[in-house]
């Protein structure tokens, strides 16, 4: 059985390391540009049908259905062109990488996220953050859901779990308790939204932006998470 590390970093991708929400927007006008205004908000009302079918965004997808109601209309090319090769490194945002590294030098940095099998790998690749987690990568349909295989892949004392969204830490410390310090970066939107906001407890630790986190040393990080109330 592997040694269980000290600790293990889980870092979320999209509007925590990556700003994801320029990503949508930029897609949203290679759109317009492609279909016209009325097709891209047809797009968007596939995709938003196939995330709540699915659980996770499936851009990708989206583009196959939309394909299948327009058939003969051969600018799905281009969006497909632009979905695959889009230049995700220029979206991370600034201090991801140090914040990466400055990790690592306390234990495993992992990317712990939700997505499709084609498009999700291809953003981490492409970003730039599979190497700089030595191809430590997991993506599940419903992470907080999986923890048991996070658990057995990546064993820890101690886990920290860095995410923009509230739902996905509350949940996730429900599970782990005071092994697991919750770093909540208040970026993208879901981050910003008032009802999850109201609805779930703070994080252990709350930052502006992810380059933050290189402000904290190990010990803060640990003592954040081990003196945090266990969620109800």
């Amino acid at each position: 059985m592997t040694e269980p590390a000290a600790v293990v970093f889980l870092f979320d991708v999209d509007n925590t390391l990556l700003d994801n929400d320029r990503v949508t927007a930029d897609l949203k006008r290679h759109l317009t540009q492609a279909f016209g205004a009325e097709r891209q908000q047809r797009y968007w009302a596939l995709f938003e049908e196939l995330r709540s079918e699915l659980g996770y965004a499936d851009y990708l997808g989206a583009l196959q259905r939309y394909r299948i109601e327009n058939p003969r209309d051969p600018n799905f090319l281009r969006v497909s062109f632009f979905l695959v090769n889009y230049p995700f490194a220029n979206r991370l945002y600034p201090g991801a990488l140090d914040a990466l590294e400055r990790c690592a030098t306390w234990g495993p940095t992992v990317i712990l996220s939700d997505g499709d099998v084609v498009f999700q790998p291809r953003k981490i690749e492409r970003s730039g953050l599979f190497e700089m987690v030595e191809g430590r990568a997991l993506i599940y349909i419903h992470k907080e859901q999986e923890l048991d295989d996070v658990e057995q892949r990546h064993p820890a004392r101690h886990y920290v779990l860095v995410d923009d969204k509230l739902r996905i830490l509350t949940a996730v410390k429900k599970v782990w308790g005071a092994r697991l310090t919750t770093v909540f970066p208040r970026q993208g939107h879901y981050a910003h939204d008032p009802k999850a906001l109201a609805t779930y407890p703070p994080a252990d630790i709350t930052i502006e932006r992810i380059g933050d986190l290189v402000q904290f040393d190990l010990p803060a990080l640990l003592d954040a998470g081990a003196r945090a109330r266990t969620v109800n």
